[in-house]
């Protein structure tokens, strides 16, 4: 018999594990018709609420579930690489704890996996429920993540899709500390495909993503997969060089005919404030490549387990 690892990242989701395993468990005449076993992996990511022992007391009761507790929280990205270092499966799927990610996709995806597709991943086709300035600004990411980017980032993409071993095993391969698994999915390639649906809100609790987190998270995945940032502070440079060279010029000829008149110094103070913005720009972003080249030279861990079962 295959089988199929389930892969969980949960922070502070007491509230939904329990119903995530339900749901997920009502595909089981599915699972048996396909001759498929299934181990559903907890990633307990530094959660503050009961959602470890909530897991536990689910495998007490069903020896597939397991749990892979992390000492604090590292993030999402640790966890879901922590889960697929614990599968074992020659499926893998990723899906959240809060059931935005429908487990009744499944037959669906496993049918396009019997056609000979690598990875059958999904996107939402709207974004109901969410507010609208984060919507903005999340399409906004795509876009710009597409135009400066070779590595292929599908709007609306989620990080629930279904993988063959060979997937995974590729996305191990990549031990960076500084994670944007959206993208590594694009990187790896294989044959992808794209399955639609329409956004699920969440059943209980809320959402531990703010505005902010997504603002660093969206900058994360633009270190990782551009150099671009880097090519607009060059060409920044060599502008403002340029304009410079101008603007000497243009004082010279003009002193030389009309003399040296000392108005003009409140457009000289905007020219000054606007010229160190953007070296200060160019400069913070030259920093941040320099940040994540510091942590990638470190070779910390990229999670670590107190326990596990």
């Amino acid at each position: 018999m295959a089988l199929l690892s389930v892969v969980v990242p949960c922070y502070n989701e007491e509230e939904t594990v329990e119903d995530f395993y339900t749901e997920l468990m009502k595909n089981a005449s599915f699972f048996a018709s396909r001759d498929l076993e299934v181990e559903v992996i907890y990633i307990n990511d530094g959660s503050k609420d009961r959602t470890a022992e909530v897991v536990k007391n689910l495998h007490e009761k069903d020896e597939r579930v397991h749990l892979v507790n992390f000492s604090r929280n590292f993030g999402k990205e640790s966890a879901m690489f922590a889960g697929f270092e614990s599968a074992r499966g020659d499926y893998v799927v990723t899906m959240d704890a809060d059931l935005q990610d429908p487990p009744a996709l499944l037959p669906e995806m496993f049918s396009w996996m019997d056609q000979g597709f690598d990875c059958v991943a999904t996107r939402r086709v709207s974004r109901k429920g969410e507010p609208p300035i984060r919507s903005f600004f999340a399409r906004g990411f795509y876009r710009l993540m597409q135009k400066i980017s070779k590595t292929e980032i599908v709007d609306g993409a989620r990080d629930y899709r279904l993988m063959t071993r060979q997937v995974v095993d590729a996305i191990l391969s990549m031990k960076e500390y500084n994670r944007f698994t959206k993208g590594i999915y694009g990187w790896v390639g294989f044959q992808t495909k794209w399955l639609e649906f329409e956004n699920v809100e969440r059943m209980k609790g809320e959402t531990k993503w703010s505005f902010w987190k997504l603002l660093l998270y969206a900058l994360d995945g633009i270190m990782a997969f551009s150099t671009a940032p880097l090519a607009i502070a060059s060409v920044l440079g060599m502008l403002f060089c340029v304009v410079a060279f101008v603007m000497i010029l243009v004082i010279i000829i003009r002193t030389l005919a009309f003399g040296d008149p000392t108005s003009g110094w409140p457009s000289m103070v905007c020219i000054y404030l606007l010229v160190s913005g953007v070296q200060l720009f160019c400069v913070g972003i030259v920093g941040q490549y320099l940040a994540k080249t510091y942590m990638e030279t470190k070779n910390r861990p990229i999670y670590i387990v107190k326990d596990r079962f």
